[in-house]
């Protein structure tokens, strides 16, 4: 694995036994829960309240509520290898945010507004913030997870031009975070398999492990040197190549092997008011733009490339 500081053991947080921390809306009103992981039950929710319900049967509510969503740019070798022709992309890790009003939960609608032509995939895992992380070291940063989530960091790539450095509406617009279903501790993150789909064809996989640059723990001790992490505060740790767009009525899904699998369909809306009285930059669709939103296919493997046609509408 490719780590700047291998671990020695298992941390606490990916040691045993499983457990999956929902929350969802029952009767109207939210509840936290926990996913049954044996006997005739399992599989089922059990609420705080002691109820059990069938996770099929209700709506999921996004797991966290951050103050802040922080991102890394590129982690994955196979990525970095797409975009940069080299197995790093960076000396160091670097990142950009997304609002908080960007979050939102498994089987959700995600939205691609009229103007937008190139809204991109990109399957993740998120790291969740268990309490206040300032100024820590990396064998430290473990004991500040509350565990790990299955996301959708999903993009505008049309903006690529206009927001290249601050990824604000390229990342930033609502709906744009799929997150959940649920927080998972207790697995061995870097033993998963990560797999993004297109309506049910593999388009995005990579081994966590293998493929890892830098480790949610170095990461988190680089940003919690000059800025404070608190509880719920979201991670995102980047993608692995052939990040493509989709387009609405996609189903786009996130499945971690040990995490669980993350939905959510691309729904149509109209064009923004203001756009129409040519308010702020307009969605374009520039070589910077198409460079990203369709990526470098000589890099990727032919498979992805394969099933993201079969995917696609007729």
């Amino acid at each position: 694995m490719n780590f700047e500081f291998p671990l020695q053991e298992l941390p606490a947080v990916m040691r045993g036994p499983r457990v999956e921390r929902r929350r969802v809306l029952v009767g109207g009103s939210a509840y936290w829960g926990t996913l049954i992981e044996d006997g005739a039950d399992q599989g089922k929710l059990r609420l705080d309240d002691g109820r059990v319900v069938d996770p099929a049967t209700v709506q999921h509510l996004p797991p966290v509520a951050p103050s802040k969503i922080i991102a890394v740019h590129i982690s994955y070798s196979s990525r970095s290898f797409e975009t940069r022709n080299q197995p790093k992309p960076t000396e160091t890790p670097t990142y950009f945010t997304k609002p908080a009003t960007s979050v939102n939960g498994h089987g959700c609608e995600i939205l691609k507004p009229a103007d937008s032509l190139y809204l991109n995939y990109e399957g993740e895992y998120a790291v969740v913030i268990s309490k206040t992380c300032r100024n820590v070291l990396p064998d430290e940063a473990w004991d500040y997870i509350e565990g790990f989530c299955p996301a959708l960091d999903m993009g505008l790539q049309n903006y690529r031009d206009t927001d290249q450095g601050s990824m604000l509406r390229v990342k930033g617009a609502d709906t744009l975070l799929p997150i959940g279903p649920g927080i998972v501790k207790g697995v061995d993150l870097f033993a998963q398999t990560l797999r993004t789909y297109r309506n049910g064809q593999v388009v995005q996989e990579a081994h966590i492990g293998d493929e890892t640059i830098w480790g949610p723990h170095y990461v988190i001790a680089d940003i919690a040197r000059h800025i404070t992490l608190l509880p719920g505060d979201v991670i995102l740790m980047g993608t692995p190549c052939h990040s493509r767009s989709v387009d609405p009525g996609d189903l786009v899904e996130c499945e971690i092997t040990g995490l669980g699998r993350l939905a959510g369909t691309v729904v149509a809306i109209p064009a923004p008011r203001a756009s129409a009285l040519g308010v702020g930059h307009q969605p374009n669709d520039s070589p910077e733009v198409r460079r990203v939103a369709f990526g470098f296919d000589e890099r990727v493997p032919e498979r992805f490339k394969a099933n993201y046609r079969a995917a696609g509408k007729p």
